[in-house]
């Protein structure tokens, strides 16, 4: 019985590292995405919405984690966006469609 507990706190302990790893992988990804579109990451919105299995190129299975973000166009608006990391890879995002700001000191 003591094995069994040892065995499922081990699982525990290695899916929660392996989550917050994961986590700060989807942070930097969405970073990246919203500077690329410029946008502003809000960093306290990245939540973990869905976890699953999936399968790499290689045929492998690993942790398939949907997460949930929002960014901001002009500061005051938000946007809800999604990105799936397959392992540390990022698979797939959506970001909406959305207005640019108008710079205020246009040069025309």
């Amino acid at each position: 019985m003591e094995l069994y507990l040892l065995i499922i706190a081990v699982i525990a302990a290695w899916y929660w590292i392996d989550s917050i790893s994961s986590r700060e992988q989807a942070i930097a990804c969405g970073r990246e995405l919203a500077e690329r579109w410029n946008l502003q990451l809000l960093d306290e919105t990245v939540s973990c919405s869905k976890v699953w299995f999936g399968r790499n190129s290689r045929g492998r299975m690993q942790l398939r984690r949907t997460y949930q973000f929002e960014v901001s166009a002009r500061g005051s608006d938000r946007l809800s966006c999604e990105l799936v990391m397959l392992g540390r890879h990022l698979q797939s995002w959506h970001i909406p469609p959305y207005l640019q700001p108008v710079p205020s000191n246009p040069l025309y």
